[in-house]
């Protein structure tokens, strides 16, 4: 399975010491220059070195014209988003709502970090995932708290 992930699934992950679900659910995880860069250009969350990891793929992706869509994004959203198409990806990892919807609107499967922890609680990778996705939140990740809730009563909690 081709998963790509963009910046901040990646950061809220590493907030709760939980960024090993990836390899743990996915095996793989496709990253682009630019998210490893927003990545170890550092701030309140420590993200470790993403060259380092092992289940981590350098993806590339040829810098061709911009679809007018992905200007209003940010680097690594637009980088991820456009090597998702190139390499065919099975599902692209991004939480911004924009961004999610920009994939969306050119046919990538996404889910976010608040997916990943629900696949991470259904494989009993987690003990709660209502105690991971408040920790995260407490770290300064925001997800709106009813959300939260609403997905929770999907993995009986």
């Amino acid at each position: 399975m081709k998963v790509f992930s963009n910046t901040t699934p990646l950061i809220a992950l590493a907030a709760i010491n939980q960024l090993e679900l990836l390899p743990r659910l996915f095996d793989q995880i496709y990253l682009t220059d630019e998210v490893m860069g927003e990545c170890a250009a550092g701030g309140r969350i420590l993200v470790p070195n993403l060259h380092d990891l092992s289940w981590v793929i350098h993806a590339t992706f040829r810098q061709s014209i911009t679809p007018h869509i992905l200007l209003e994004l940010d680097l690594g959203e637009k980088s991820t988003i456009l090597a998702a198409q190139e390499h065919h990806a099975d599902l692209v990892l991004i939480d911004e709502k924009l961004g999610r919807n920009v994939a969306e609107y050119l046919g990538l499967r996404v889910s976010g970090t608040l997916g990943v922890l629900l696949k991470a609680k259904r494989e009993n990778l987690i003990p709660s995932f209502m105690q991971a996705a408040n920790s995260m939140r407490e770290h300064g990740i925001f997800f709106q708290p009813k959300l939260i809730e609403r997905l929770a009563v999907t993995v009986g909690e």
